[in-house]
Formats: C-alpha cells, structure tokens, sequence
C-alpha cells in the first residue's frame, strides 16, 4: 500500500491518515479500509487510488457509485443505515458493530462517532476476531478527533485541485 499524500492536512487529519494506513498493515487478511460519513461520503481510504476515485466522480458529478472506493463506501453506508433502523424499531439501543460472511471474504461496519463508520473488507482467511478487535482500537483512537471540522477537511481533500478554481 502506498501511503496516502497528506501535505497541507491538519495534524489531526494526518494522525487519521496513519492510523488507517496502520490498521490495513499490521492487520492480516485486510483488502481495505474505509471511513464514511453519516451522509454516505467517503472521508478516508486504504488505497491512494481510491481516494483518486473518489474525487473524480464528485467531480465528473457521477449519479451512482463507479469504482471499487465509491462501492466499499456504499455499502458501509447502507448497512450501517440498514442496522440502525433495524434498532430502531426492535428497541435494542445503538449499533456497535456488524459483520457480513461471505464465501470469499467478508465485511465489518463499525460507528465511531456521530454516524460516521469505518468499513473494513477482509479475505475469506482473515482472523476475524482480530480484525474487530482492531477495529474497536481504531475507532477507540479516531472517535474523539473526528470532529465536524475534521470531517469536512477530509471531504475536501478528496475534492479535485480544480474545483476550488476559476478560470
């Protein structure tokens, strides 16, 4: 994995940038990594590519999810809004965590704070005890500082160079 280009980022932001890049390589079985909004928007990603994804649908005003950074974030946001309702109306009080097994692989979504959740898709070999008890430190660690502040940050770094440009 390449680590992301953090130039001109708050130090919170870059602490968040290697807290992510930390957890996808020192953890077994990680494909990618995934911090998403309450509002679905992908603020962080493992993969550099993924956040050039990102910012290029947002800028090519892309009606639907293109590409592997806009389906992981998709889907967190679905599920995490899926077993939040599901609370709802069961009355069992807030979602921690939720893990999908599949065949080849699977998926957790875990909040962290204010609605926002980290997405983590692991092999199909992947100890999945220690990816969630990873995922709990991670979010232990980066709960606290993703403020609305920090997250409209990292809205904007993932905007193109050009959009802030008139010319």
């Amino acid at each position: 994995m390449t680590a992301p280009s953090t130039f001109g980022l708050s130090s919170e932001a870059r602490n968040l940038h290697w807290l992510l890049t930390n957890l996808v390589e020192e953890v077994p079985g990680i494909q990618s990594v995934a911090v998403v909004s309450s509002d679905g928007l992908l603020l962080l990603s493992s993969d550099q590519a993924r956040n050039t994804e990102a910012r290029e649908a947002r800028h090519e005003r892309r009606s639907g999810p293109r590409g592997s950074s806009a389906d992981l974030a998709t889907i967190v946001s679905g599920i995490g809004s899926l077993t939040v309702g599901a609370a709802k109306l069961m009355e069992f009080g807030g979602v921690k965590h939720t893990m999908v097994a599949m065949d080849e692989g699977s998926l957790f979504v875990m909040s962290i704070s204010d609605g926002s959740l980290l997405g983590v898709h692991g092999s199909a070999d992947c100890d999945m005890s220690v990816v969630a008890y990873h995922m709990a430190l991670f979010v232990g660690r980066a709960g606290h500082v993703l403020t609305p502040e920090l997250r409209s940050e990292l809205r904007k770094s993932l905007e193109p160079a050009s959009a802030g440009s008139t010319r």
